[in-house]
């Protein structure tokens, strides 16, 4: 992983290599990327949009940034930009800054254990012309914390860039939660080797484990631990939950590092109709007999942080899903950048995204100060 760190947005921007060739350079890089950005975080959702903030923003940008040539450059030098950009050094440089900046502690009803959801998205505006974008990410529970994000290889499964994503991470303390399709030997022992916990969701793509657990360990009673049951009420539902666990004794399931087994039961009601909803899922977690159901519960609500704080600001305030970026690194360099916004805006105490983009995109100098400054 990358050990660089950075006191601010546009520092690790100015870090981000250059791929054009020194002939007929008009515009310095890090100027080109630092433009980009700015018109990320006013709301800009295109490379038409951001080309067009550029324009009509000429005079402050040029007062602001003074740059050597006096002027803009055209939408046409910006799409050529974030089309070459190197999106996988720009995740890395954007990474590093995320480190640096300040985070809260961890939730108390997971203490001491610091959750992290790893999961993908495919990005279907891109998707959409035959570009077959997919990006995994790393992000931490509660705040929406972006800690990593791969693109998914050319013809391959989001399995193939999840060991990825972790590579070289200390994990210890940590608790990586993942859906049923990153639920695989491999990761769980590449987990626990760097020094962390999983609990993962397993579903009928490992039907012989979720059957072993449903018909072993929940079989025969008196082998549960505890349980935890929690209710909520939105969109239109109420829910309630119920987590069962049960301890595995030593060599009684085959999955490396597994320590308890898990059963959560969801009954919804839809309030307009009345309908009723059940659904039973099974999960496995290497955390040990100390982590309780309601620590176990807590932890598996809160893998959804990243479709809530993460993949659904990307897709509904900056229209991630409905773009039609599709050429060379744009689409990825673009969720790079959102990731990143994403977070620092959270960072800074921002709980509505939509709101945070219209007070950047007020005024040209509200976004250039929110790259330059050090988040404490």
């Amino acid at each position: 992983m990358d050990s660089r760190q950075y006191t601010s947005l546009q520092a690790a921007l100015s870090d981000v290599p250059d791929p054009r060739q020194a002939r007929g350079q008009r515009y310095g890089w890090p100027f080109l990327l630092t433009l980009i950005a700015a018109a990320v975080v006013s709301g800009q959702r295109s490379v038409r949009a951001i080309g067009q903030w550029v324009q009509e923003h000429a005079d402050e940008l040029v007062a602001t940034l003074a740059p050597p040539r006096g002027c803009v450059p055209s939408t046409d030098t910006l799409r050529r930009a974030v089309r070459r950009v190197d999106a996988d050094a720009l995740e890395e440089r954007l990474a590093g800054f995320l480190a640096a900046v300040p985070s809260p502690p961890p939730p108390p009803a997971t203490a001491p254990w610091v959750g992290q959801a790893l999961d993908g998205k495919a990005v279907r505006g891109a998707n959409r012309h035959g570009a077959r974008l997919h990006l995994v990410g790393l992000v931490r529970h509660g705040d929406g914390r972006v800690l990593a994000q791969r693109a998914v290889p050319h013809k391959r499964g989001e399995v193939s860039a999840a060991p990825q994503v972790l590579a070289g991470r200390d994990l210890a303390g940590t608790v990586t939660t993942t859906d049923a399709l990153l639920a695989t030997r491999g990761l769980a022992r590449q987990i626990r080797a760097q020094g962390g916990h999983y609990l993962m969701v397993v579903k009928g793509n490992r039907a012989a484990v979720r059957r072993g657990i449903d018909t072993y360990f929940f079989g025969p009673p008196g082998r549960t631990a505890d349980r935890a049951a929690t209710v909520g009420k939105g969109h239109g539902r109420l829910e309630e939950r119920t987590l069962e666990r049960r301890l595995v004794p030593p060599h009684a399931c085959d999955w490396p590092g597994i320590a308890q087994v898990l059963r959560r039961t969801c009954r919804r009601v839809i309030l307009a109709t009345g309908e009723v909803q059940e659904e039973t899922t099974y999960a496995v977690t290497s955390l040990p007999a100390a982590a309780g159901a309601a620590v176990l519960e807590a932890l598996w609500r809160g893998h959804w942080t990243i479709e809530n704080r993460v993949h659904y600001p990307r897709d509904v305030s900056w229209g991630e899903d409905a773009g039609q970026q599709r050429v060379g690194a744009a689409p990825q360099a673009l969720a790079a950048l959102r990731n990143a916004l994403l977070s620092l805006l959270r960072a800074l105490g921002w709980t509505s995204i939509a709101d945070a983009l219209r007070h950047y995109g007020a005024t040209p100098h509200r976004a250039l100060a929110l790259l330059i400054l050090t988040p404490r």
